[in-house]
């Protein structure tokens, strides 16, 4: 006898320890990883374990063969093998309480593999490996048994029984093992094995009966005909919908003049009833295909539930639309704490600019003075302020953004950065040159001001252009860059308080003397409307030329966006008071020749009996000739 043990420690090795290291992968085509590594370590203790039940059993069993050889009278060696028998029996128990409990563990995160009925329904689901089988493979196996018992026509359901083997107890059908449960199987039902077994075969055969049941061809033509009446009362909905839709557009239309006015405040009308109509309009038609999307969402999974093939196609339908809708009602609500502070964020930053705005608008209307910094300095600089806040905000807000930490939403924003700069340069200068504009205050909106050819009143003034409208009505939009680069004249600044001086230049001959040029210019200038009397105009020499001499009239105004009509208007007055005093205008490079040659002043000036004076020749005589 002791002599056959080593043979069963040998067999026990060869039947147990060989298969399990040949299956080592067990679930590569679970999709879901978490499980398999779940599945695959617990698979591997239970095997550790059982080897060492095996073991232990072997070792069991030839204590006991041996227990039983020895004589009455062996007491001492009869206690040591009691001992160890008992120490074998405690290794046991402990091995099954650890096993139950590592089960316990896994039992709410690991997935098993579940067996499915031919109505597509889940019968019961398989956890632990058996043999060279993983719970995968046990699964497929009792799928494709009970498919073929179920389409057996001359199934005696009552011959499934269950019968109890060595170490598992089988469900059997005739000569048919349909499934064995071990000890583990049990375990995770928290069950003894025949309890499982009993409760896997009525499921089994009532799901065989339920197939049986759900395929007569009275079933499927009653099937049939639910389907076809579910269908009609979606379509019977629909026209109904479509029809009343119908009416009552027709009554909308037909009464709009009653209930439909314009919705205005004041003078200005937010919408008028023709836009109120288009409105309503779009409103109802929205409704109407919110109720099709109900009905078709209604209708479909009914007519999938109908039969028992398509009853899973009704949840993957639902999950399909729902999804979604989960989705973003999952993400809305965990964003609304980052929204709550960006809501809070936006509420003290407007009523910070709002503060800010009131205490510039004060400087603006000179309530509030603060020296060195001029009225109209204040809205630009609130505008820079504003600015400045509203990018403090930003930054403030940009972390609750959704998506603000991921590497595309980074990616675009450094993308947007780079084309802001390549494209932007221009744009950059110009509002540079408009913030040094602004504080430097060259001009302000209305005054006539020249930037290089440009002569014109300012219209308006942004960050990046000035816009200049000419006498003529043209209005000239001059980039700030170009106008900081140039020269800028400005006409009004000072002609309020000074006045602004208007000058022209005439020549006139050597033989008149200066004193009478000087009083003819300025009672010319005297007599020109927008001109001031005080102070006095005055008269400049500015050039003593070759055949006449410059003199230039200044006079000073207040109005210097009338300019061109007060230079039109001395230069005909100046032409009226010199021709009236017989003075002769003469251009550059013209003289005159007065002996039998006619004046250049106008004949309405000259006297009616004035004659041309005749042509002298004098001839001096040599008298010794």
């Amino acid at each position: 006898m002791k002599a056959f043990i080593p043979v069963l420690l040998i067999i026990s090795n060869l039947l147990f320890n060989t298969p399990v290291n040949s299956q080592t992968d067990t679930t590569k085509t679970d999709s879901d990883s978490v499980n398999t590594v779940l599945i695959a370590d617990y698979n591997k203790r239970i095997v550790e374990i059982e080897n060492q039940r095996l073991a232990d059993s072997i070792k069991k069993a030839a204590l006991e063969i041996e227990l039983k050889s020895l004589k009455t009278t062996d007491n001492l060696q009869k206690e040591a093998l009691l001992i160890q028998l008992k120490s074998i029996e405690d290794e046991e128990n402990l091995r099954i309480a650890n096993k139950k409990a590592r089960i316990d563990t896994l039992r709410n995160t690991a997935h098993g593999y579940p067996v499915i009925s031919i109505l597509g329904d889940t019968l019961f689901t398989i956890y632990s490996k058996f043999g060279a089988f993983t719970p995968m493979e046990r699964a497929v196996r009792i799928n494709k048994k009970i498919k073929a018992l179920s389409e057996d026509d001359f199934l005696k359901i009552d011959a499934i029984t269950v019968l109890k083997s060595e170490n598992t107890v089988d469900l059997v059908y005739e000569d048919t093992v349909i499934m064995s449960i071990s000890e583990t199987d049990a375990m995770w039902y928290d069950k003894s094995p025949h309890e499982v077994a009993d409760e896997f075969r009525e499921i089994i055969k009532k799901a065989i009966l339920d197939g049986k049941k759900e395929n007569n061809l009275i079933t499927l033509l009653l099937r049939v005909g639910l389907v076809l009446l579910v269908i009609f009362l979606g379509w019977l909905i629909i026209w109904l919908i479509g029809k009343g839709n119908i009416r009552l557009l027709d009554y909308i239309h037909k009464t709009k003049e009653k209930w439909l006015k314009n919705l205005s405040y004041k003078d200005y009308t937010f919408l008028t009833a023709d836009q109120e109509l288009t409105v309503i309009l779009f409103l109802f038609k929205i409704f109407r295909w919110l109720l099709y999307a109900i009905i078709l969402y209604i209708s479909l999974p009914i007519i999938f539930s109908i039969f028992p093939f398509s009853r899973n196609w009704a949840d993957a339908l639902f999950q399909l639309f729902w999804s979604p809708f989960k989705g973003i009602l999952i993400a809305v609500w965990d964003y609304l704490p980052k929204l709550f502070s960006i809501l809070v964020i936006i509420f003290v930053m407007k009523n910070v600019i709002r503060f800010v705005r009131y205490i510039f608008s004060e400087i603006e209307s000179e309530k509030l003075k603060i020296s060195g910094f001029h009225t109209d300095w204040a809205m630009p600089t609130f505008s820079i302020v504003k600015f400045l806040l509203y990018a403090f905000m930003f930054v403030l807000i940009f972390p609750n953004l959704p998506g603000s930490d991921s590497d595309i939403f980074k990616g675009v924003s450094v993308f947007i950065g780079i084309l802001f700069s390549l494209g932007s340069s221009t744009a950059i200068a110009n509002m540079v040159a408009g913030l040094v504009i602004t504080y430097m205050r060259p001009f302000k909106i209305g005054d006539r001001i020249k930037i290089g050819e440009v002569s014109g009143d300012v219209v308006e003034k942004t960050l990046l252009v000035t816009r200049v409208k000419t006498v003529k009505n043209e209005v000239i939009t001059i980039p700030n860059s170009s106008v900081l680069s140039g020269n800028t004249t400005n006409y009004t600044s000072e002609s309020l308080e000074k006045g602004l001086i208007i000058h022209t230049t005439v020549t006139i001959g050597y033989d008149i003397p200066w004193i009478q040029v000087h009083k003819a210019l300025i009672d010319a200038a005297l007599r020109t409307d927008l001109l001031l009397k005080a102070p006095s105009p005055f008269v400049l020499q500015t050039g003593l030329e070759d055949f006449y001499v410059a003199y230039q009239i200044n006079a000073h105004t207040k109005e210097s966006s009338q300019q061109g009509l007060i230079y039109s208007n001395l230069h005909q007055n100046i032409q009226d008071v010199f021709n009236e005093r017989g003075i002769e205008i003469l251009s550059p490079h013209y003289r005159a020749a007065r002996d039998g040659s006619m004046t250049t002043i106008p004949e309405n000036y000259l006297p009616k009996d004035y004659k041309a004076p005749k042509f002298n020749v004098t001839v001096n005589r040599d008298p010794n000739a």
